[in-house]
């Protein structure tokens, strides 16, 4: 054979084949186009060099991972796709006389074809609109905008030996399969699966516990660590629980339709059920994908929009005053230095203090057990992940204290506290046992405290114990201090104020006062002191949730490709397996009227199935989510619902348009309009 011969096969049989190649290779140029750009900027100096750009890096290296793995995954899945359809074509290659290693050659060339042409088309496009991408971090970190534009030539590398991997994966995973297969099997590739499967009862049911079991992890978790650490376990039951469910549950749906006589009798649901309870098995397998991608894409997208667009919200539930000093003492002669140096500097810069949140209090974590807090928590055996929520922060605060924050006139016996627990609106006992610090009675629950800030995360859940004086407050202090020796915990002067001044100027008096202090600690013998700006923290908290709401959009474009190649090659596949059958049909009567509502009643049957349960997953993950949110300082639910809303109607929305166009193609090919 000629030494051209094998190439110019291969290319003609991409271009035959183009209906099926042409989104593969659009989808594998996108992806090494997002790959590229992700690195990019995870390694651009011009990124590096703004306030926040390192962890925005950190962000987006995650996110070169994630691309790469998905990549892999991905275009293995839609590869089988092209494989189905051109195994009759192979097989007759076989048997007109090519080999093994003729075949081999064939597909070698077409995987690097393929593989040059989305490689340069991909590092083009992601070279060209890098440059955009960088424009827009630098926009999201609110730095100053630098046209000069730059390559990177390592990432080029990087992204090149990346997807040539990949390539060399999928070739060698064709090869297996067209090795592994004789001729007959290859010319009957497209009619394999035609016997229908049984309904699997218990893989059904299996689906419907594991399924209910996430749904419940989701709704039961009250505290956001034990949502940290239960998310990924109620993720992957979902997973699982979906594949089942559409696999063996859609073949069980086809079956109750078909015993449904008022609805299987009719012309356009006979042939369209007929038709799907065939190739159910595979059909689930497609759908479930679809439905896991929709889910991530609409999960990444509303957490992530909601934190960049909540970034202020959470500043503040972070950082309740612009500037806070936290002095690790409460005694009235550090103290009282701290507050002098506080004066000296707005003196010095002529501003004044608004707003200000001044209060004692002792932080320590314990272990509640029904109406005791548990300071030794080596006492306690066989604790799971399960007892996570019963650990808590116990903030000790003086009475006074309390009346002058909230404006109150409360009074205490000595052996009386008032407790505000963030966790649950009530506390069921009439007692608190703290070990080795007494038992004291619970004359009330009030219902608020000031917003502070130190317990904003609320990574656990946090109770306030308000007790009669400061000499309770040290007895409780000398309590925890006995059972946890070097670790024990401290009592803070928290001292928080707002300043009628721009962000520049706050951060000048806030690093004035950080001087001030270390001078201060530079004795031995001076408590610690700590000095917090919002001013100061706001670039790195826009870098951190900008970084996240830019790879949540990358990544939900490349999940939404994902889907959409997945819906196309469904009802292409779908299509050409069904094209004989309505052949038949219309040689015995059946209009193309009649087709066009059989196809839409087919492809209605199911194609808004994985839409509908990506809506019921994200319904039951909201708690999840909102919980997971408040670990970034986040608390506000109903930008949450509002942003998760909007996102499935847009979502949705788009859903429709590609349903349209899918249905279109894949009844052109039925009714030969398309060969």
């Amino acid at each position: 054979m000629k030494h051209g011969f094998y190439p110019k096969l291969a290319m003609t049989g991409i271009s035959k084949n183009r209906k099926t190649y042409i989104p593969y290779i659009l989808t594998c140029i996108g992806m090494v186009m997002m790959y590229y750009i992700v690195s990019f900027l995870s390694v651009n100096d011009s990124v590096r060099d703004l306030r926040g750009g390192n962890e925005m890096q950190m962000i987006l290296q995650m996110g070169c991972g994630v691309i790469g793995f998905f990549s892999l995954v991905f275009l293995f899945y839609t590869n089988s796709f092209l494989m189905r359809r051109r195994k009759k074509e192979f097989g007759l290659y076989n048997i007109l006389g090519m080999g093994k290693w003729n075949l081999a050659r064939i597909l070698f060339f077409e995987c690097l074809i393929i593989a040059v042409i989305a490689l340069a088309a991909g590092l083009f496009c992601g070279i060209m609109f890098s440059k955009i991408a960088e424009l827009v971090m630098i926009h999201i970190l609110q730095g100053e905008v630098n046209f000069s534009f730059s390559i990177d030539f390592s990432v080029i590398v990087q992204t090149v030996s990346v997807f040539c991997l990949i390539f060399l994966l999928i070739f060698l995973n064709a090869l297996r399969q067209i090795r592994l297969a004789n001729p007959v099997e290859l010319l009957r590739s497209e009619t394999v699966g035609e016997k229908p499967p049984r309904v699997n009862w218990v893989f059904a049911l299996l689906g419907v516990i594991i399924l209910a079991g996430a749904y419940y992890l989701a709704v039961s978790i009250k505290d956001p660590m034990s949502a940290l650490i239960w998310f990924f376990v109620a993720v992957i039951m979902v997973i699982i629980a979906t594949y089942l469910l559409f696999i063996a549950g859609s073949v069980a749906l086809c079956r109750i339709l078909q015993k449904n006589k008022r609805y299987y009798y009719k012309t356009n649901h006979f042939v369209s059920v007929s038709s799907m309870v065939y190739r159910m098995k595979r059909n689930g397998a497609g759908l479930a994908s679809i439905c896991i991608l929709s889910t991530m894409v609409l999960v990444m997208l509303s957490s992530t929009v909601c934190l960049y667009l909540g970034t202020e919200d959470s500043m503040r539930n972070r950082y309740p005053r612009n500037i806070v000093i936290d002095t690790f003492s409460v005694e009235d002669q550090s103290v009282g230095t701290v507050h002098q140096a506080i004066s000296d500097t707005l003196q010095q810069y002529h501003v004044n203090e608004k707003d200000l949140l001044h209060y004692r209090y002792l932080d320590v974590g314990g272990y509640f057990k029904d109406d005791q807090v548990i300071f030794d928590q080596s006492s306690l055996s066989g604790l799971g992940l399960s007892d996570t929520e019963n650990i808590r922060q116990l903030f000790v605060v003086p009475l006074e204290d309390y009346n002058q924050l909230m404006d109150k006139q409360e009074t205490l016996a000595e052996n009386e506290v008032m407790i505000y627990n963030t966790k649950d609106s009530e506390y069921p006992y009439d007692t608190i046992t703290l070990q080795s610090g007494g038992t004291w009675n619970v004359k009330k629950v009030v219902p608020d405290f000031v917003d502070n800030g130190v317990d904003a995360m609320q990574i656990i859940p946090t109770m306030y114990l308000f007790v009669p004086d400061m000499q309770a407050m040290e007895q409780i202090f000398d309590a925890q201090a006995e059972i946890y020796g070097d670790n024990r915990s401290y009592k803070h002067d928290y001292y928080g104020f707002d300043l009628s001044c721009d962000d520049e100027m706050q951060i000048r008096v806030a690093g004035t006062l950080r001087e001030k202090v270390q001078e201060l600690t530079s004795d031995e013998d001076f408590p610690r002191v700590t000095v917090e700006s919002a001013a100061e923290e706001r670039t790195g908290f826009y870098a951190l949730y900008g970084g996240m709401f830019f790879l949540g959009v990358l990544l939900g474009i490349v999940f939404i490709l994902g889907a959409v190649l997945i819906m196309y090659y469904k009802q292409i596949t779908e299509g050409y397996e069904d094209q004989k059958r309505f052949e038949i049909l219309q040689k015995v009567g059946m209009t193309k009227k009649g087709i066009k509502k059989s196809v839409n009643s087919q492809v209605l049957t199911v194609f808004f199935l994985p839409l509908i349960a990506a809506g019921v997953h994200v319904g039951f993950a909201f708690p999840l989510i909102h919980k997971l949110l408040a670990l970034f300082s986040l608390t506000n639910t109903w930008l949450l619902i509002g942003i998760t809303v909007g996102s499935y109607l847009l979502f949705a929305l788009f859903y429709v348009v590609v349903y349209l166009i899918t249905s279109k193609s894949y009844y052109g090919i039925v009714s030969r309009k398309e060969s």
